[in-house]
């Protein structure tokens, strides 16, 4: 038996104004090479497969179109719901794609005997069976108690996840008990475990109250497939406690690392194998951080990118200074080359220093507009789709007024101080 687990695929995702419809298809034109390749029984989505509530049109196409040619596979395919997923968006075509080898377990909320069920092979015998959890609501699972602390209520959730998992399982233990086969008893997860690492992209996710779930509050399952996590990872030590991660990058923190797709293989009841699959950059995408001078340098390697796609640049300048003709100097630094900068932005560092610049330095030493001045260097008006001459003059252009306003307010007060 084996089984691809992936997540986290945010369908009709917008990344700075940019579509990822090209990225997004040509990871899942991918996905059913090695589908094919690899002669996979089953495909576990866990969470996420669209970014909205009400993903665009093209998104659910797109998603309609990946059943069918799963479909075509002999692969069976699992849809959980996550916290970006609308429950009755998922559900409204449940009964239709049942007919085509599908599982939908769009929310909690729903008979538990129907969270529970046997996935078969491409022979169609039982091959495993499946805890399906997609993302937990509390309503779901927990009924609040008037007069609580918070303390309280985040115990009695995590309890009741804890309780939500284990009564699966001892279904799943019942059905693989009746079976008499040896199958291994796989579970699925849309949440936060404690003590992983997150990225920018990673909307933070409360069950509740409760913003970590305890890793020991899982199952005893052979395998646990999560999701919500971008960055592909090992939970509590645990090789078969993973988080495949997103497919693509949805944020430029996400670069440091290959994306992947966790191939799982079982023998009987036990896993012989847990191998991740790299998956393909589809979109050439690159962070640059320094000075301007190392900033420049690092573009002008850039020269030799022929490729069709532009590469989408995040650019992080350090300075000491604010500099109002940013955007001007990396237009110039860029004309010609095949990129396009989506992200400008000062050095995290740089405002680090800035604000305990600000902290050691007092009222009296500053005037009212030299405090406006470094708050307002710490903001970035540089932040844009793509580095032109118009949005620079629009940007400039509300700077300026907002100098202006600052000026005029600030004239205001001290009249009426006068006066007084």
């Amino acid at each position: 038996m084996k089984i691809l687990h992936t997540s986290d695929w945010h369908l009709g995702q917008s990344f700075f104004t940019k579509s990822r419809k090209d990225e997004h298809q040509g990871f899942i034109d991918w996905l059913l090479n090695i589908v094919a390749q690899e002669q996979i029984d089953a495909v576990l989505i866990a969470g996420d497969i669209f970014d909205t509530g009400t993903p665009p049109s093209y998104a659910r196409e797109m998603y309609n179109q990946f059943v069918v040619d799963m479909q075509r596979l002999n692969c069976v395919l699992v849809v959980l719901g996550g916290n970006h997923d609308s429950v009755s968006t998922l559900n409204e075509s449940k009964q239709l794609l049942a007919c085509l080898n599908t599982f939908v377990v769009a929310s909690t909320g729903m008979s538990i005997d129907e969270q529970v069920f046997t996935i078969p092979d491409k022979q169609g015998q039982p091959a495993a069976i499946l805890c399906a959890v997609p993302f937990i609501r509390a309503r779901d699972v927990l009924q609040s108690t008037a007069g609580e602390t918070g303390l309280q209520k985040r115990q009695a959730l995590g309890e009741a996840i804890k309780q939500h998992y284990q009564t699966l399982y001892q279904i799943a233990l019942t059905k693989k008990q009746e079976s008499g086969l040896d199958l291994p008893i796989i579970a699925t997860g849309h949440l936060t475990a404690l003590g992983v690492s997150q990225s920018e992209s990673v909307r933070d996710i409360y069950i509740g109250t409760l913003d970590g779930f305890a890793a020991d509050g899982f199952p005893p399952a052979d395998y646990i497939a999560l999701g919500h996590i971008h960055k592909p990872q090992i939970v509590a030590k645990s090789e078969h406690i993973r988080y495949s991660g997103s497919p693509i990058p949805l944020s430029f923190d996400e670069l440091g690392k290959p994306k992947q797709v966790m191939l799982v293989e079982f023998s009987g009841a036990q896993c012989s194998s847990l191998r991740p699959i790299e998956v393909p950059l589809f979109q050439p995408m690159q962070v640059i951080k320094g000075d301007l001078t190392a900033i420049e340098s690092a573009l002008q390697t850039l020269k030799n990118h022929q490729t069709d796609l532009p590469c989408w640049l995040c650019l992080e300048v350090e300075s000491q200074d604010y500099l109002s003709d940013l955007q001007q100097r990396i237009q110039t630094m860029t004309e010609g080359l095949n990129v396009e900068v989506l992200q400008l932005r000062r050095s995290r560092n740089e405002r680090r220093q800035l604000l305990s610049q600000m902290q050691s330095e007092t009222l009296a030493e500053l005037t009212p507009r030299d405090v406006f001045e470094k708050r307002l260097a710490m903001e970035t008006f540089v932040t844009s789709p793509e580095v032109d001459s118009e949005k620079t003059d629009d940007q400039q252009q509300t700077l300026q007024q907002v100098r202006l306003r600052f000026s005029q307010i600030l004239s205001e007060v001290e009249h009426q101080e006068t006066d007084a």
